[in-house]
C-alpha cells in the first residue's frame, strides 16, 4: 500500500520529460542531415550544420519554444480542462471545418498559411480535443458504450470531426483519431466483443471505400497507395516510388549506418521525398543503421511504456483516460510512420513524433505531454471528479489492471 501510494503521488514527470527532450533533440539533428547537402562545407562543425538548414534550424526554434507549451498545459487547472472540454471540441471541430471550406478553391485542403512562410495544420489539435471530450464522456459511465445512447453520443464524437478530416484528405489523421477511441474503450473497460464488431465494420467499411474506388477506376492518391502497396514493382516510379527508395536508405544504412552528412548518400542525393518530415526514419537508418533505428526505437517504447506506467497509477478516471489517449496517439503514430517507411504498411502521411520536422506537430506532441504531466501533478484531486459509485470501480480497475 505504501508503495502503491508513492506510485500515485502528485508530481511532475522529470523522467517523461528526459525520454521526450531526447527525442526533439535527436530530431533537431536528424533534419539537419536529411537536409544535408554538397554546397555545405564538410569541415563545418554540428552546430554550423544545423544553422545552416533552414528546416532543422526552424525544428530548434520549436523545441525551444515547446516548455513555453508545457508551462501553458500545466497552468491549466485539470478540472477546468474537463469542464471546458466540449467548448474546446467544438472550437476545434469548427476550426477545421472553416480551414477545409476556405482551402478548397486554392486545392490546399489541410494547412493553414500564417506569417513569414510558416503554416499550421488544425487536424493536428483537434486530435488532444478529442481526446479530452471522449475522456469528458466516457468517464460519466463505469461502462461506455453499454446503452444505444451512449454508443451513438460516443460515436457522434469521433465521427463528426472525422467526416471532416476525410474531406479535407487527412486519411492518416482519421485513423489515428479512430484508434485512440479504441485504446481509450480497452481501458474504459468496454466490452471486447464490442470492440472486436466494431473493428470488424469499420475494415469491412473501407475495404468497401476502396473497392467501389477501384472498380469505378478512381485515380485518387489514396488509392494509389495502397493499390501500390500491394503490388510495388508495378507502382516503382509512381506511388511505390517514396517507399521504394526508403526501404533501399535504410538497407544501406547496414549495422552502423554511412554516418552524418556523408557526400553520395542516399539523404544527400535526395532519393526519398520528405526525407526530413513523414521519412526522417529513413534517414536515422541511412545515417545510424539498425543500431539508430533500433535506439530510437527503444526510446519509444520507453515512452509509451511511462504513460501506461502514470496511468496505472491515476485512480482519477477522467486522468486515466487523457493519459491513454495521448500514449495511444503516439503508439498508432510510431507503429504507422515505421512501418510505412520500412515497407510494412501503407504510406498515410503520418509524422513521427518528436523527430519528423513541423511545428504543428511539435506543438501538438508537447501539448500532448503537457495533460500527461497536468494529470499526474493533480493527482492529489483524485476521485474529486467520481460519484461514489466510480470511485468504487476505479480502485477495482487499480488492482485488476489489464
Amino acid at each position: 500500500m505504501i508503495a502503491e501510494n508513492r506510485r500515485a503521488r502528485a508530481h511532475v514527470d522529470v523522467t517523461l520529460i528526459i525520454i521526450v527532450y531526447t527525442l526533439s533533440i535527436f530530431g533537431i539533428l536528424a533534419v539537419a542531415v536529411a537536409t544535408y547537402s554538397t554546397s555545405s562545407s564538410g569541415s563545418l562543425s554540428l552546430l554550423n550544420h544545423i544553422v545552416e538548414s533552414s528546416y532543422a534550424s526552424r525544428q530548434a526554434l520549436f523545441v525551444m519554444l515547446s516548455p513555453i507549451v508545457l508551462a501553458v498545459m500545466l497552468s491549466i487547472p485539470l478540472s477546468l480542462m474537463r469542464q471546458r472540454a466540449r467548448l474546446i471540441y467544438w472550437l476545434a471541430t469548427g476550426l477545421i471545418t472553416v480551414v477545409w471550406v476556405f482551402n478548397r478553391a486554392a486545392g490546399v485542403k489541410q494547412w493553414l498559411d500564417i506569417l513569414w512562410g510558416f503554416t499550421i495544420q488544425p487536424t493536428e489539435f483537434a486530435k488532444l480535443a478529442i481526446i479530452l471530450m471522449l475522456a469528458r464522456e466516457m468517464c460519466r459511465e463505469e461502462k461506455p458504450m453499454a446503452t444505444r445512447q451512449s454508443f451513438f453520443r460516443l460515436g457522434a464524437i469521433v465521427g463528426i470531426p472525422g467526416v471532416v478530416i476525410m474531406l479535407s484528405g487527412e486519411t492518416g489523421s482519421f485513423i489515428v483519431i479512430a484508434f485512440l477511441f479504441i485504446f481509450m474503450l480497452w481501458f474504459a473497460k468496454v466490452d471486447v466483443k464490442l470492440l472486436l464488431i466494431m473493428g470488424a465494420v469499420a475494415a469491412l467499411l473501407l475495404l468497401a471505400v476502396y473497392g467501389f474506388a477501384v472498380y469505378s477506376g478512381s485515380n485518387d492518391y489514396r488509392l494509389l497507395r495502397i493499390v501500390s502497396f500491394f503490388n510495388p514493382e508495378a507502382y516503382s516510379s509512381s506511388g511505390a516510388y517514396q517507399q521504394t527508395h526508403s526501404k533501399i536508405a535504410i538497407g544501406s544504412g547496414g549495422m552502423t549506418g554511412v554516418g552524418m552528412f556523408t557526400d553520395g548518400s542516399w539523404y544527400q542525393l535526395n532519393y526519398v521525398p520528405a526525407d526530413w518530415t513523414d521519412f526522417v526514419y529513413a534517414t536515422i537508418g541511412e545515417a545510424w543503421g539498425f543500431a539508430g533505428c533500433a535506439g530510437v526505437l527503444g526510446v519509444y517504447l520507453l515512452m509509451i511504456l511511462r504513460m501506461l506506467y502514470l496511468a496505472r497509477y491515476t485512480r482519477d478516471r477522467f486522468g486515466m483516460l487523457v493519459i491513454t489517449g495521448v500514449a495511444g496517439m503516439f503508439l498508432f503514430h510510431v507503429v504507422q510512420n515505421i512501418g510505412m517507411t520500412t515497407g510494412l504498411l501503407p504510406i498515410t502521411g503520418i509524422p513521427l513524433p518528436f523527430l519528423s520536422y513541423g511545428g504543428s506537430n511539435m506543438i501538438t506532441n508537447m501539448a500532448g505531454v503537457g495533460l500527461v504531466l497536468n494529470v499526474t501533478r493533480n493527482r492529489s484531486l483524485a476521485g474529486s471528479f467520481e460519484t461514489p459509485a466510480q470511485s468504487v470501480s476505479l480502485m477495482r480497475y487499480t488492482n485488476n489492471y489489464r
